[in-house]
């Protein structure tokens, strides 16, 4: 079981900039893949970004070159920079992981918290 609270959002103007975070806790053995999801209004929930344990990533082309994803396993917490916001990244940002009870046991995916809104508006 995990538990996942996401932070950091807020209102900002065409290209400003904001760090999301997301705080991991409850009971696990190790995190594996760490991502950020979006939902704009009237939209499909979106991948943006992922990493590996090893720090290895990947983003929505969407997102390229403007985000950045990291991970500090020590405090069991990713982070999201957002840079040169567009009003198009308007929508609730959410982190989830995939996560192992046991050194060799059975991976499963987190349940979704709140989310933590960000607005791009002049």
């Amino acid at each position: 079981q995990v538990q996942l609270v996401e932070s950091g959002g807020g209102l900002v103007q065409p290209g400003g900039s904001l760090r999301l975070s997301c705080a991991i806790s409850g009971t696990f053995f190790s995190i594996n893949i760490m991502g950020w999801y979006r939902q704009a209004p009237g939209k499909q929930r979106e991948l943006v970004a992922r990493i590996t344990r090893d720090g290895n990533t990947n983003y929505a082309d969407s997102v390229k070159g403007r985000f950045t994803i990291s991970r500090d396993n020590a405090k069991n917490t990713v982070y999201l920079q957002m840079n040169t916001l567009k009003p198009e990244d308007t929508a609730v940002y959410y982190c989830n992981v995939d996560y192992q009870q046991s050194r060799d046991g059975m991976r499963f995916f987190g349940s979704w918290g709140q989310g933590t809104q960000v607005t791009v508006s002049s």
